[in-house]
């Protein structure tokens, strides 16, 4: 699985040279290559832990708008996950999800760095029931907070994401894992033409 993330990682540096230094504006897209890991917390299932990898294709969609610090722009992305370890006491469940419902606000640049905050809702498939006993489908909404690192090439990206996992009643037992992940991405905004 290493493998497929050097493919990916390699597929964005080769595309990076067709585009300059970029900046979250409206009409213009956002590619990223991202992983995560993290850790339960308190209010669902103990002791599991979280590693996925992900590809992101994003659309900014505002000129920047609202009041003061709050001034941003609203973009909307997709996220397909092909990697996702759950580590669990009981065993470890690959899995792969999409989360296609990502709903960010990028606020105001403020030289090279790019703050945002984002509600996400997504899918999760894994080979093993998660957390053990229940669902091998389930659903997984989170929020996030970061900050983008414009570059003249690449920007990157660092943030902090509570993600709940839950099956939302298809099974029975329904005791949900909290989790609080943090999350490197690298990938560039691309302007409109």
């Amino acid at each position: 699985m290493r493998n497929y993330a050097w493919v990916f990682v390699f597929s964005l540096f080769a595309v990076s040279s067709s585009w300059g230094q970029m900046r979250p504006e409206q009409g213009g897209t956002e590619i990223q290559v991202w992983t995560a890991g993290g850790h339960s917390v308190a209010g669902g299932r103990g002791h599991i832990g979280l590693w996925d990898l992900g590809l992101r294709y994003g659309w900014v969609l505002t000129s920047p708008v609202g009041p003061g610090i709050l001034k941003g722009r609203f973009e909307y992305a997709i996220d397909a996950i092909p990697v996702y370890l759950v580590f669990q006491p009981a065993n470890t469940a690959y899995g792969v999800g999409l989360a296609p419902l990502n709903l960010k606000w990028n606020f105001a640049t403020r030289g090279r760095l790019a703050p945002y905050a984002e509600l996400s809702g997504g899918v999760l498939f894994t080979t093993q029931d998660v957390p053990t006993g229940t669902s091998n489908v389930n659903f997984t909404p989170s929020v996030a907070f970061g900050t983008h690192f414009l570059g003249d090439k690449l920007t990157w990206s660092l943030e902090a994401r509570y993600l709940h996992i839950s099956n939302a009643g298809l099974d029975r037992r329904n005791p949900g894992i909290n989790t609080f992940e943090v999350r490197l991405g690298v990938g560039k905004f691309k302007k409109s033409k």
